[in-house]
């Protein structure tokens, strides 16, 4: 590998201009190359950030030799294909999350990863937010005493959106739990680990998008309380509850830049500022991995995306959520 890392990138969109704002801040990253199924957007992501490559299709960049790792940017039904062809021509791949529709596609996506020895990630940054790291360590040496509750939600208002968008079009994989209810299920599997029971109840628009879900995931000493939502905004706030303390994530608590808490009636704030918006961080795991040759993240492991996945499969079945492309 080179002294750099050369990223490509697939899918020139909204998220991946975010990505790489960020990529521009790692010092030994570069951006080489640029995807889309239109020239033209691949031409114009690429004017605006510099890209030496563009190339009209996905296949034409993994084939070129101009970059070490993509990063998968583009819808969530696109994301198992594209992953593995990636992963078939040696390709190191960071997948914007969810990795898969389902836990089948991620699982097809891992045995990829193992069988061309090549690295795969799930983008789920939040995992390596300095703010819940810090949690995640507090929660697991005891310091709030056993957990007891959780409660996080992630909503916005969605429904003045074209219901041609990734939000709402079911040929998309649309609906919250995909999209931003992974974040609370995340945080819950991420703290308490599976749950024993799930409890979950939704409600549909009219084209059978699936827009606000509640959740109980219910633990042997334990309970987290989790909501996603595109009929509303919520307060995005995240409350981890033991007993002996609680702990506690501000507004857009995925993306959290401190963190409070509360121990013996005393509430302390912790301030700790993100570098960049905060993709910086998993492209720093990205790169530890490539260059210690290892096929996936200790923080964020293949087993933790199907394990996330397998979630995703159980709230959704409970709720009555499938794609048209679904067999």
């Amino acid at each position: 590998m080179e002294t750099k890392i050369r990223w490509g990138i697939v899918g020139p969109g909204k998220i991946a201009r975010k990505f790489v704002s960020d990529l521009l801040l790692v010092e030994d990253a570069e951006v080489t190359a640029v995807a889309s199924r239109s020239m033209e957007r691949a031409k114009e992501f690429a004017e605006e950030y510099d890209v030496e490559h563009t190339f009209g299709s996905y296949d034409e960049l993994f084939r070129s030799g101009t970059v070490d790792v993509v990063y998968i940017a583009t819808p969530h039904n696109f994301h198992r294909d594209l992953s593995i062809k990636a992963l078939e021509n040696g390709l190191g791949v960071l997948c914007e999350k969810p990795m898969g529709v389902n836990r089948d596609e991620v699982l097809e996506q891992v045995n990829a990863s193992k069988r061309h020895n090549a690295f795969l990630m799930e983008a789920m940054w939040s995992r390596f937010n300095p703010s819940i790291k810090k949690v995640k360590e507090l929660v697991d040496t005891g310091e709030i005493g056993a957990l007891k509750y959780l409660y996080a939600d992630f909503a916005f208002y969605a429904l003045d959106r074209d219901e041609d968008s990734r939000l709402l079009n079911p040929d998309l994989a649309s609906g919250t739990i995909l999209d931003i209810g992974i974040y609370p299920i995340f945080l819950s599997y991420l703290l308490l680990g599976m749950p024993e029971n799930i409890l979950a109840t939704s409600k549909f628009h009219n084209n059978g998008t699936e827009l606000q879900t509640s959740m109980i995931f219910d633990y042997p000493e334990a309970q987290a309380m989790l909501y996603s939502g595109f009929t509303s905004r919520s307060r995005m706030e995240a409350e981890i509850s033991g007993n002996k303390g609680q702990l506690f994530l501000k507004s857009r608590w995925h993306e959290a830049d401190e963190y409070t808490m509360v121990k013996e009636d005393e509430t302390k704030k912790f301030s700790l500022p993100l570098k960049g918006i905060g993709y910086y961080y998993e492209i720093l795991e990205v790169h530890e991995c490539l260059r210690s040759n290892k096929i996936e993240s200790d923080l964020w492991s293949h087993q933790n995306s199907l394990d996330l996945s397998g979630l995703l499969d159980t709230v959704r079945k409970k709720c009555g959520v499938s794609f048209p492309f679904e067999t």
